[in-house]
């Protein structure tokens, strides 16, 4: 067995849920790993080797910690915000990443929207506000419906769809809230069916290693809901999207490392939404394209950040999709039929993530859902079909708030 000093060494920005299974491959693969949180009582850290209590977003703190973890590689795993001190961090260590100057751009919509114009990537109209004053200027130039969001906020939050001068003044309030720096994003309401494309940078080129079909719960938030793999759209449509996602990448100038593009294909053709230089979340990369690709980004991720060569040929081509449970609010008080639903063939997982006693909200952002389904099957339209059974045969009692019954 390898003593500490031999072992290479592996951080980790992050150690909650959604870090976790980046935590356990790298230990998987032999590493001596480090994982960085603000939160002492992280579900990660048990799995660790070495722990720093450091805000994942703190760009000193994260540089500091590296410095003295001394890693061969490090990375995050479905969060934007943490991109920042991880491509500082791999700058003051000398070790493979995205640059500073990529990291704000795949970070703050503002400026990724200003580096898809500069580039001639397809993308909506939009206009910045700053603050009220700006804003106040711009609401006099939009065209309606419009998106209205943070520029640097994930999972939905702060994001509204408004159709007229009066729900777009009400909206700003909300979004402007939810931004970290004040400043919100009003771009042009792109219509159409959503995707997301999964990509591995390997020296400099863009690899698609599989486009997502994505469910939202629509308008006001567009929370996601769902997702499948491979996509059903047609052949001409997929090079189309693949086509946006990878000089997206490079306009930003991702070389190295995982992306994950959102896009809308509209009736101009697909338009840019956003992308983040990192893995993508909701078990679209650690869960659905391992199960429909066989490729396991998680470790070609650990792979590229320590400057190795990534496997990410496909090894089969099945179905995979993930849905989530959509309940009424209330405060959840039990959860039956799950035992029941992990019987049916094809299910992969299932999974709640409110406790008992929670008090569960109207869906407004990524956080307030409950819990989700994955299944594997030979096609995206069975794995959906999977899903869904698998839902239908669990039952949630939820207390309502007004009336002190039940609701499931």
């Amino acid at each position: 067995m390898q003593s500490e000093d031999e072992r290479k060494r592996f951080l980790v920005v992050g150690a909650s849920i959604l870090q976790l299974p980046a935590i356990l491959r790298a230990k998987a693969m032999g590493f001596y790993v480090g994982v960085a949180d603000y939160n002492p009582n992280a579900i990660g850290i048990p799995y660790a080797d070495e722990y720093f209590n450091v805000s994942t977003i703190d760009v000193e703190g994260i540089t500091k910690a590296a410095q003295l973890f001394h890693p061969d590689g490090m990375m995050t795993l479905a969060t934007d915000m943490p991109m920042r001190a991880i491509a500082a961090a791999s700058e003051a260590c000398k070790i493979p990443g995205i640059s500073y100057e990529t990291a704000i751009k795949a970070t703050d919509k503002a400026e990724m929207m200003k580096a898809f114009e500069e580039h001639g990537v397809e993308h909506p109209w939009y206009y910045v506000a700053r603050g009220k004053d700006e804003f106040d200027t711009i609401k006099q130039m939009v065209t309606f419906p419009c998106i209205i969001k943070p520029t640097d906020n994930a999972g939905s939050r702060g994001v509204v769809l408004a159709h007229d001068k009066k729900e777009l003044e009400k909206a700003y309030e909300y979004s402007h809230s939810e931004a970290r720096e004040g400043t919100v994003i009003v771009e042009e309401y792109l219509q159409g069916p959503e995707f997301s494309i999964e990509v591995m940078v390997v020296d400099g080129e863009p690899n698609i290693l599989q486009i997502t079909d994505k469910l939202t719960t629509g308008a006001p938030h567009f929370v996601e809901m769902g997702h499948s793999q491979p996509s059903r759209q047609s052949e001409e449509n997929q090079e189309k999207i693949c086509n946006l996602a990878i000089r997206a990448c490079k306009a930003v100038g991702i070389q190295i490392g995982p992306a994950h593009v959102e896009l809308v294909l509209t009736k101009e053709g697909p338009k840019m939404v956003e992308l983040g230089a990192r893995l993508g979340g909701d078990c679209i990369t650690t869960h659905l394209v391992p199960l429909s690709t066989g490729i396991d980004m998680v470790s070609a991720s650990i792979d590229v950040a320590c400057g190795r060569k990534p496997d990410i040929m496909s090894k089969f081509n099945k179905g995979s999709a993930i849905r989530y449970f959509h309940t009424s609010a209330g405060v959840l008080r039990a959860v039956d039929g799950i035992e029941e639903a992990k019987q049916i063939p094809g299910v992969q997982e299932i999974m709640i993530v409110k406790d008992m006693g929670t008090e569960i909200m109207d869906i407004g952002n990524s956080v307030d859902r409950i819990g989700f389904v994955i299944a594997q099957a030979d096609t995206a339209e069975e794995a959906v079909r999977v899903c869904e059974e698998a839902k239908s045969q669990i039952e949630f009692c939820i207390e309502s708030k007004f009336s002190g019954g039940t609701v499931q």
